[in-house]
């Protein structure tokens, strides 16, 4: 293997964490109820899912659009949207990275593989990801970054996995992804020919599912799957 792609969040980021702490932020902003946000952010999330499934979503539109949407849905500025992300980023703290996160990257870059982040965006730009992930030291072990505002398209579109095939000069049977979405992580990095990793976090063991497919229970599990790749 010469190239492993990683989604980012529930991957090697916890994204409940960071929902909560972006929800409370924008209640306190806004002056509403927490609960109202959080039920507001679960239904645009969901609205959002379904579109990028579909690859309906305009992929210029993958950061604004999110904003804009849940600005509307609460009848408040979308100024205030993008303030909670910026305050998100600087008051969440190392919990936010799951456990295996760094051990997993750090093994993936000692074996010699390039690495990458392939990361869909909603609510913050890509760049305040970046920011955590280097805040929380991953970013020693990746090679690359491509979030779906900068690069305007949006997993589980072939193009966004092209991105990391193009930038490494790899092909597609000699590259790995996994993330924990079927559809954009797992079936998308299939689709573009791939190897696939689906972390199913429900899940208490790795499975086979296909030629190029396993699925784990958390991202750990990768290092077991390239020792099973292993000749």
């Amino acid at each position: 293997m010469k190239l492993i792609t990683f989604d980012v969040w529930n991957t090697l980021l916890d994204l409940n964490l960071m929902l909560d702490e972006f929800s409370f932020q924008l209640a306190k902003l806004a002056g509403l109820c927490v609960a109202d946000v959080v039920q507001a952010v679960i239904d645009v999330r969901d609205d959002l899912k379904k579109m990028r499934a579909k690859e309906s979503e305009d992929p210029r539109e993958v950061l604004t659009g999110s904003q804009r949407m849940l600005a509307e849905k609460l009848g408040i500025p979308i100024e205030l949207v993008r303030r909670a992300g910026a305050r998100a980023v600087l008051s969440i703290d190392e919990r936010l990275v799951l456990d295996g996160a760094e051990e997993t990257l750090r093994e993936v870059k000692a074996r010699g593989i390039n690495t990458a982040v392939l990361g869909n965006v909603m609510f913050w730009p890509g760049s305040y990801t970046r920011l955590l992930l280097e805040k929380f030291g991953l970013m020693e072990f990746i090679d690359a970054s491509f979030f779906a505002d900068e690069v305007l398209t949006y997993k589980p579109r072939k193009e966004m996995f092209q991105k990391a095939l193009e930038a490494f000069g790899v092909r597609p049977e000699e590259a790995l992804h996994i993330g924990d979405t079927y559809a954009e992580d797992y079936q998308g990095a299939r689709n573009a020919g791939m190897w696939a990793v689906w972390i199913n976090h429900e899940g208490r063991e790795i499975k086979k599912l296909e030629e190029r497919g396993f699925e784990v229970p958390s991202v750990k599990g990768l290092l077991e799957v390239l020792n099973s790749l292993s000749p």
